[in-house]
Order: structure tokens, then sequence, then C-alpha cells
């Protein structure tokens, strides 16, 4: 069985799609939570190590208890052991103005050495600056993608999905997350479920290619995607941590699926 965790709702269309399209014999072995506070899954993980230093605590048994605090039973019958791998997804937001910008890195590089490694605790995956990300390009494949930013300013000023509905090529999900009728012909949905597929692709190019260039100075798709952490660090040096005070525009699904298929999710499946 494998554990998806996500920080918002907005994640489940996505999610669902690259299910359908990527994982069709697997997807019935997952487990998803949204709307999970995963700040506070780490501070409690955190508070146990240091508690319990004899007694090793694991993600699925603290985050089914906060989700049964909130009266959520997604997890109520799963044990830990059943679980082999835990992925989670959160937002940057570094809009945020609940917590100062310093704050808010400072609590997301802990969590970043924190879930590392998806058969442990869990491995983090970050959007920035939100999971909209993913919609924020011109037609597809869009090659100057490698250079979109968006400034923390922007994002106060204008809500980032404002920013995205107003830059997108693409005026709903359907291009990514097709709608499939009962009315649809079998050709009709298979040509939809192909084009979907296909822009997936685009996007994990254009992604783990800007990944790249945002450590490496190299706007190709690389034999493996550098870590989250490493990736942060980058975003805080080359655009946070500057007077601009801007974030690279970079999605986390795409990087979760070169991660888990490697380059061949590009060339087929």
């Amino acid at each position: 069985m494998i554990l998806f965790v996500f920080e918002g709702k907005d994640d489940k269309t996505y999610f669902e799609s690259v299910k359908r399209l990527f994982f069709p014999e697997k997807s019935e072995t997952f487990v998803c939570t949204y709307n999970s506070n995963i700040y506070s899954l780490y501070t409690k993980l955190k508070d146990h190590d240091a508690i319990n230093e004899l007694f090793e605590v694991d993600t699925v048994s603290v985050l089914k208890e906060i989700l049964l605090e909130k009266g959520d039973e997604t997890l109520k019958n799963i044990r830990e052991d059943e679980v082999s791998e835990i992925y989670l997804f959160f937002d940057y937001d570094f809009q945020e103005k609940t917590r100062t910008l310093e704050e808010n890195n400072h609590r997301l590089s802990e969590m970043l050495e924190y879930f590392t490694d998806e058969t442990d605790k869990g491995k983090l995956y970050i959007s920035y600056p939100m999971v909209e990300s993913i919609r924020y390009t011109k037609e597809l494949p869009d090659n100057d993608y490698w250079n979109y930013v968006v400034s923390r300013q922007q994002c106060q000023k204008k809500s980032f999905k404002q920013l995205v509905h107003e830059f997108s090529f693409y005026g709903s999900n359907e291009y990514i997350a097709p709608i499939i009728k009962e009315k649809d012909s079998i050709s009709l949905q298979k040509n939809k479920l192909d084009k979907a597929k296909q822009n997936w692709k685009y996007l994990v190019e254009m992604n783990t290619s800007k990944a790249n260039f945002i450590c490496n100075g190299n706007n190709v798709i690389p034999e493996s995607v550098d870590a989250q952490k490493d990736i942060f660090e980058e975003q805080l040096s080359k655009y946070v941590n500057t007077e601009l005070c801007e974030v690279a525009i970079l999605s986390a699904f795409p990087i979760f699926l070169f991660d888990y298929f490697g380059k061949k999710i590009v060339s087929g499946i």
C-alpha cells in the first residue's frame, strides 16, 4: 500500500489524473489524505522522536491520530506495516503573511531534512509557489517554461491562482485531467486520455529540465532530479533571497513522476 498526503484539496484533481493515466493497475493500492496539515505532522513526529529516544514512532500512526481528531477516518483501519511508501506534497506559499519569510523558510528546511525517504518517514515534494504551478504554462510543450518566475509581491497583490488563470493557455484542467463522459465513444475516450498523458509527459520534461537549470544551470532533462532540499536551497540563494524576492515556478507532480519512473516517463511506459 502507498500513502499520499496532500496539504490541500486542490491537489485531488491532478492526482486523480496521475493515477488514472500512469498507475491504472496500481491505483487500488493507493491511500490518499487531502487537506492534511503536514507541518503539524512533522512537529508531532519530531516531538515524539525527542521524547521517546528508544521508541521510534511511525508517520502512519501519528497522521492517523491527527486525522481522527478532525473526524477523518481515512486511515482508521490501516496499520503502519501495511504501508510500504509515503509521499507528501506541500506548497511553498512564500506569499503567506501569518509568518515571516524567514520563519517559513526555516520550517520548510527542517521538513525537507526530515522527510527524505519514502520507505521511512516519507518523502516530501514541494510546489513553488503552489500546486497551481502545474497550470502556469502556455500551449504545451512550452519552451519558455524554464524562465518563468513570480515575485512575493505579485502573489501578495493578487492571488497566484488568479495569476495562473490570466497566464495559462488552458482555460480548464481538462488538458491534463480529462472529463470522460458516458456518451463519449471508445475512440474519443482514448483520444482524450492519450492527449492528457502526452501533456503530462511534456510537463515532466519541462519541470525536470527546469529543476536541473535551477540547481546546475542546464535546462535539459537530467539523469536524475536533484534532491528536494537541494532544489529548495538553490531557490533561496538564486531567487528568494534576492532584491526581487522571486521564486522559480516549479510543480511537484511531474518531478514525482520522474523520480518514480525515471527517464522512461518521457519516452513511454
